[in-house]
């Protein structure tokens, strides 16, 4: 049996990771890939020289990899679904009925509380996202809306929709790792997503005031849209089986096949696409149209198996070295040396944030930011009979919202791929995310208990 690390090795760790990533993300403006990468050699490097065993640190990122399967699956999935839904013209349907009900000034609230439904009713962020988000953000490009405003009001209300939703597999998670019901653990999150949505509901709503739209091309949108796609209620079909599969909570990759096959079907039938082989290079390659209309070529010429290769990149590296790090006994050594220099109650809900938001800086896996911090915490909580839904809360807060802000993270890589919108670009136009933890932090410094 190894020698557990100690409290100032795991430090030293810590520091080395944080010394490449920070400066090539924030001041080199580097893809995150390769510091990654090399934060992930030298944790390696110094992990060996603190006498952890090659072999161990091996086993770990392969269990970090592992661990990236099912959403590797599920990217893949969504990749190839936005391409089929491209060719039979339900992105392009919604596309068309969006310009025509939704108004400019009302747009970034219609799409927040649009998300917001479709997430509380699917209980996941990413089919959000991935459907109505990508109908979403064509339809502000076609208004010629800022893209960054747009996805910020489509991320926020996934994210919201996803987090209170009784359906969603995290909010259950991490009610279930802090052993309170569902209900006590949703309810008590109100008490801080509600005064953030408000906030960023006034954000948003404020910012429609000042949109200006070119109505002369959007009519020259809609009528490229009417030229190149049969369009109509039938080609929704796809988007009512994922909606259908969701909200009977089938699971996602099941759900996923079925939107795809639906959508082939409408190609088929409806767009009048009966080549296998042309399904074929949809789903690997994306939706390609010669369409004119530049416009309508770069919202609708996308998607395909292959859109997501740098997504699927990122998150390999970030849960491998996830992987290495959690193996290792990193978090171990880190986490039960902050317990102890604890000593008050709203230290520890801070600590147990902290620590959220700092699994999730290192391993970009939302799961790993609830499950460690909340193995590791439960006891400390229960032995001084803080409330276990203090911990879910804070769990909530600090692991799923904040996956999103950090771009090698699961949610961050997914939807700046899906929506086409780096992370760092839409982080000042997210504020519910960063708010919502703000709020855990303020409250527990505030000793507040209710």
């Amino acid at each position: 049996m190894n020698k557990p690390l100690s409290f100032s090795q795991s430090i030293w760790v810590l520091l080395a990771i944080f010394a490449i990533l920070f400066p090539a993300l924030f001041w080199g403006k580097v893809e995150p890939h390769m510091p990654l990468f090399g934060a992930a050699i030298a944790a390696a490097i110094l992990l060996r020289i603190f006498g952890i065993p090659w072999k161990q640190m091996e086993e770990g990122i392969i269990k970090g990899i592992q661990s990236a399967i099912a959403p590797i699956l599920i990217l893949c999935l969504i990749g190839i679904l936005i391409g089929v839904w491209m060719m039979s013209g339900t992105v392009p349907t919604i596309l068309d009925y969006g310009i025509a009900v939704i108004r400019p000034e009302y747009f970034t609230i219609s799409a927040l509380f649009l998300t917001i439904i479709v997430s509380t009713v699917t209980g996941s962020s990413f089919t959000t996202i991935s459907t109505v988000g990508v109908a979403l953000m064509g339809v502000s490009t076609a208004l010629g809306l800022d893209p960054l405003m747009t996805s910020g009001a489509i991320i926020t209300g996934a994210c919201f929709g996803d987090k209170m939703s009784p359906l969603s597999d995290t909010t259950n998670f991490a009610a279930a790792i802090s052993d309170v019901t569902l209900m006590t653990h949703i309810r008590y999150m109100t008490h801080t997503a509600i005064p953030a949505l408000a906030i960023a509901t006034i954000f948003f709503a404020l910012q429609g005031k000042t949109a200006h739209v070119n109505l002369d091309a959007i009519q020259d949108i809609r009528l490229a849209l009417e030229q190149h796609f049969t369009l109509g209620p039938v080609t929704l079909l796809p988007a009512a089986v994922v909606l259908i599969c969701s909200a009977l909570r089938k699971p996602i990759v099941p759900t996923l096949v079925f939107g795809i096959l639906s959508g082939l079907l409408v190609a088929a039938l409806v767009q009048g696409v009966h080549s296998p082989v042309v399904w074929m290079e949809v789903m690997q390659k994306g939706f390609v149209s010669n369409i004119p209309n530049e416009a309508v070529q770069a919202i609708v010429n996308r998607g395909g198996l292959l859109s997501m290769t740098w997504s699927l990149a990122l998150i390999l590296i970030a849960l491998s070295l996830g992987g290495l790090l959690q193996s290792s006994g990193v978090f171990q050594g880190l986490f039960a040396g902050l317990i102890e220099r604890i000593k008050r109650d709203a230290g520890m809900v801070g600590l147990a944030g902290s620590s959220s938001i700092l699994v999730n800086v290192l391993t970009g896996e939302q799961y790993l930011s609830i499950l460690l911090p909340g193995q590791m915490f439960h006891d400390a909580f229960v032995s001084r009979k803080i409330a276990g839904r203090r911990l879910s809360r804070t769990l909530e807060d600090c692991g799923t919202l904040v996956n999103p802000l950090i771009p090698w993270g699961v949610s961050g890589a997914f939807f700046t791929t899906t929506l086409h919108v780096p992370t760092l670009d839409y982080l000042p136009y997210v504020p519910y995310l960063w708010l919502s933890p703000a709020l855990t932090f303020l409250f527990a410094w505030r000793r507040q208990k209710a």
